[in-house]
């Protein structure tokens, strides 16, 4: 089990890094913003936890936007670790069907949140939203596959 853990987390990491790299790459292509959704995820947090971010005015914002990246992190990790599990235990499918389920993993585990938390409403989104949410999760999605399988030591 450790070591699917461990190998599932690996896998997250660098699909982590894909899916920002591809993200990073869109802004550059598109000439678009920063999404604003990781900050406002950490504050729709706070107002359900009895627990707030320190601080006030830049200092509280710059915590803010941490914590959001962060949470981009530590959810491409542990989304890698879960996967990285569950192969582990023999679930084992060709390797495009796997990159596109680790991918649509990851995006159903951020988009339900957003949603969950009022956030944004995927059902409001256009066709370019959805794309622009799309290609980065499948760009995680087969960076995490592949980390996945070179790990795995059957």
């Amino acid at each position: 089990m450790r070591t699917g853990i461990l190998a599932g987390a690996a896998a997250g990491a660098a699909g982590t890094a894909a899916l920002n790299a591809v993200t990073y790459l869109d802004m550059v292509w598109r000439g678009r913003g920063t999404s604003s959704t990781p900050e406002q995820t950490i504050e729709a947090m706070e107002e359900r936890l009895p627990v707030s971010v320190p601080g006030e005015g830049e200092t509280r914002d710059n915590r803010v936007s941490g914590l959001g990246s962060l949470s981009g992190i530590v959810t491409g990790v542990g989304i890698g670790a879960a996967f990285g599990v569950l192969r582990r235990a023999g679930l084992r499918p060709p390797a495009a069907l796997s990159a596109v389920l680790i991918g649509l993993g990851a995006m159903a585990s951020t988009d339900l949140s957003m949603a969950s938390l009022r956030v944004s409403d995927p059902r409001s989104w256009s066709a370019a939203d959805w794309l622009s949410d799309l290609v980065p999760h499948l760009a995680y999605g087969a960076v995490a596959a592949a980390v996945l399988e070179a790990l795995d030591p059957r």
